[in-house]
């Protein structure tokens, strides 16, 4: 049994009853398209109804990485770390995960292997209402902070951006494709098999390359990319696709690391404050019964605000241009400042996870020891 989702689910029952899986013209590659997807995987879940309970709710989040070494010599560690935090965050909310670190299609390199990806986990999991993809050098930052779905039941793609800078600017870093939650549904199939066709794997990619320079002004390189091809779907192709996409700027759903980098000890200073004068939220629990005190918090943030301007805790921190594997990090950053960051932040969430254990880091600059905290912290 399973609690996936919050809700039980019987993972030892399959009938012989014939489904979509045993179709043997349905492929889970991008070169064949997939038609009748809803009324396939309703069919699935009418067999499967234990994971009908549930299932507005259920989440299967996807990352990953390159199936060699990383060439940076602690790439692989701190590749190690970001999933680590996002195995905690998956944990704590009863989420599934998936890491693949192979291309699944030979040709879909860098930055458009995640949609192979994608489209493989919504065949592979019918009973995944969301499935969110999180790049690899992204890390949960507020532990507690829970995906608002009820948001964004009329919609079918959610992405962070700001839609002056799509529909005014035309900007190509108008939004940030590193992180995305999308629904599994036949609309997904059909969106993914468009954004696709701007990729490498197509004879295309050069025309589609020119064409994003043309729409994306501020666009400085060649290649046609899968940040700008989504700009771009909004822009020509809005009365398409665009009702259905949620632009999400109300909060971090994933935050450039310079901008909170330098927020993070006044946060923390900022909770155990509330903490100070509220014992309930002091006490000491289960890890499993995490969620009754984080409606507990949720009083106590109201005022907190969110962005650059508050002081809650910023959802998920995107290390943009860091490069963690590669090492290729952008020339705007030094080296040094990258690797700090990354230490601090994701200590910063360890930290949030590790008090359910009794320890945290004593600063978030030192990864490599803990302390136990005394009964009744930190009050």
């Amino acid at each position: 049994m399973s609690d996936s989702g919050r809700g039980w689910a019987n993972l030892t029952h399959d009938p012989p009853e014939s489904t979509f899986y045993d179709d043997p013209e349905l492929t889970y590659t991008l070169d064949k398209p997939i038609k009748n997807w809803d009324a396939k995987r309703r069919e699935w879940l009418w067999l499967h109804p234990s994971f009908i309970p549930g299932l507005e709710n259920r989440v299967l989040l996807i990352t990953g990485s390159q199936s060699t070494p990383c060439q940076n010599p602690i790439g692989d560690h701190l590749l190690l770390r970001f999933f680590k935090n996002k195995v905690d965050y998956c944990r704590i909310h009863g989420y599934d995960i998936f890491y693949n670190n192979v291309l699944l299609h030979p040709k879909m390199f860098t930055y458009w292997a995640k949609i192979p990806s994608v489209r493989a986990a919504m065949l592979a999991h019918p009973e995944a209402e969301w499935i969110w993809w999180v790049d690899s050098d992204a890390a949960f930052t507020d532990m507690d902070f829970k995906l608002p779905l009820h948001r964004y039941k009329n919609h079918n793609f959610v992405v962070h951006g700001w839609p002056e800078l799509i529909y005014k600017k035309k900007s190509w870093t108008s939004l940030n494709a590193g992180v995305f939650l999308i629904r599994n549904n036949q609309w997904a199939l059909d969106f993914m098999d468009v954004w696709s066709g701007m990729g490498p794997q197509t004879p295309n990619y050069e025309k589609w390359g020119e064409r994003l320079r043309e729409t994306c002004k501020d666009k400085f390189f060649p290649e046609s990319d899968d940040q700008t091809g989504l700009v771009y779907l909004l822009l020509k192709e809005k009365e398409k696709w665009g009702n259905k996409i949620y632009v999400e700027d109300g909060y971090y759903f994933e935050g450039y690391w310079m901008e909170i980098m330098g927020k993070l000890e006044n946060i923390t200073e900022k909770y155990n404050g509330v903490e100070r004068r509220v014992r309930k939220l002091r006490r000491r629990h289960a890890e499993k019964v995490r969620e009754a005190y984080i409606s507990t918090w949720d009083q106590y943030l109201r005022g907190a605000g969110y962005g650059r301007e508050g002081w809650r805790r910023p959802f998920m921190t995107h290390f943009t241009g860091c490069q963690p594997c590669s090492g290729t990090h952008n020339e705007l950053y030094s080296r040094q400042s990258c690797l700090d960051a990354m230490q601090k932040v994701l200590n910063f969430g360890d930290n949030q996870v590790l008090r359910s254990y009794g320890f945290a880091h004593p600063s978030l600059g030192d990864s490599g020891s803990v302390r136990p905290l005394p009964f009744d912290y930190p009050a």
